[in-house]
């Protein structure tokens, strides 16, 4: 067995609030695990806005104090007992459960999977959790077809990014909005097929002009608060909004009846209801990194933080600096 130390550096908030509960730890206790659950000394951990809903506490902790963080990749330390899907340790892993803003986590063995051989470092924990919320959307929370026209809000962040790349192996006509020609110039290099600047363009009157007036079948809209009445009046008749993010805060109460002006569908929906079993859980990870190893979908990486400074990660996440995936060494 692998020589575990009993105590790991890590990240906790012991409330909520902005950067300033964020405390960075040397002497946290290694978790220990029960049947099940696998230990993994974490290589790479993905950070991410839920990471931000649950510092602020916009989703409720469960408990205080709280190791932030959803998603990582690293290497099995220590295997428990029962069902650990075939996993040993050793294996390269990537994993999405709670805990990960830490050196080592206690990971239910359901919720990881081997990585292959060929994916270099840093991409699962880079593809994950963004990855896979996009694959789902447009899988499940409206299946998108090819010729579909689409709006994707935030093409050039992280999930936005992805969603334009999957959207365009499908086939599928892309609408992107970004804010500065940087990240408009991206979601066109990523395979949108319009990008529009809604810094400085009015993103209603292009959408109708881009589709003939009819809107887009399907919105997704990760922003929330700022973009939600935007989405609504753009998607088509018997369209849907897919609403999966909170960015810009958010969504306020809204009347109901507003959907029977054009039939239209709003979902909100999350990805760990996608992923429930194992075999949702591996289905859906294994396709995703084909499109990676086969396709070529660029898992971008904008900047990998010391795990001491995770307070810059989540002022720039939230601040709309940042384009790709940002990750955190826990290592510094």
């Amino acid at each position: 067995m692998s020589s575990v130390p009993s105590t790991m550096k890590g990240v906790i908030i012991d409330k909520t609030g902005g950067t300033e509960v964020l405390q960075y730890k040397i002497d946290l206790p290694v978790p220990a695990i029960v049947d099940g659950q696998i230990l993994v000394k974490n290589d790479y951990i993905g950070v991410n806005f839920i990471d931000t809903y649950f510092r602020t506490g916009l989703y409720p902790a469960p408990q205080f104090p709280y190791i932030l963080g959803r998603e990582a990749e690293g290497t099995i330390v220590k295997v428990g007992g029962g069902d650990v899907y075939g996993l040993k340790e050793g294996d390269r892993v990537v994993w999405g459960a709670e805990g990960a803003y830490a050196e080592y986590a206690s990971v239910p063995a359901a919720k990881a999977i081997k990585l292959p051989s060929a994916l270099p470092a840093k991409i699962g924990a880079a593809a994950f959790l963004q990855g896979l919320t996009a694959l789902t959307l447009i899988r499940e929370a409206h299946p998108v077809k090819k010729g579909d026209w689409v709006l994707v809000h935030a093409a050039a962040g992280g999930t936005g990014l992805w969603l334009v790349q999957l959207l365009r192996s499908i086939g599928a006509n892309i609408i992107g909005t970004a804010s500065t020609l940087e990240k408009v110039d991206l979601a066109l290099k990523a395979g949108a097929t319009h990008v529009i600047n809604y810094s400085h363009e009015d993103v209603k009157s292009q959408v109708f002009e881009l589709t003939d007036d009819q809107g887009v079948v399907a919105v997704f809209d990760g922003v929330g608060k700022s973009t939600f009445d935007l989405s609504l009046d753009v998607v088509a008749r018997k369209g849907s909004v897919i609403s999966f993010g909170n960015a810009s805060g958010a969504v306020p109460p809204f009347t109901i009846a507003r959907l029977a002006a054009k039939n239209a569908r709003l979902m909100r929906p999350t990805l760990f209801n996608y992923i429930a079993t194992r075999e949702e859980f591996e289905g859906y990870v294994n396709e995703l990194l084909d499109f990676v190893l086969k396709d070529g979908l660029d898992a971008r990486i904008y900047k990998v933080y010391n795990l001491s400074d995770v307070a810059s990660a989540h002022n720039d996440l939230e601040g709309r600096k940042t384009t790709g995936k940002l990750l955190l060494d826990p290592s510094k």
